[in-house]
């Protein structure tokens, strides 16, 4: 699983409109409003580099009210989970 967590720029009168259709673009797990220089951050999670364009770039932003994004792809995911279960096998 590649995880891909694109920053956004949207036309802030739209920013409501703009994340629910960012939300329902397959392979969009989750869409954050957030605070500071960035409107929304949105994480993609496929299972192939292509599909990141697909998702980011064929579908994501074309959708109206997204002025400009930024896409970083995560090398390792750590969470919680990972360090428990990491801790449990003596790491």
């Amino acid at each position: 699983m590649i995880t891909a967590i694109v920053f956004i720029q949207a036309d802030v009168s739209r920013l409501s409109e703009v994340a629910e259709q960012i939300a329902a673009i397959p392979g969009v797990s989750e869409v954050y409003s957030v605070t500071g220089d960035l409107d929304l951050v949105a994480m993609v999670r496929v299972r192939e580099n292509d599909d990141i364009a697909r998702v980011v770039a064929d579908q994501l932003n074309k959708v109206a009210g997204v002025v400009s994004t930024q896409t970083q792809i995560a090398f390792q995911t750590f969470s919680q989970h990972d360090l428990e279960d990491a801790f449990s096998i003596g790491l």
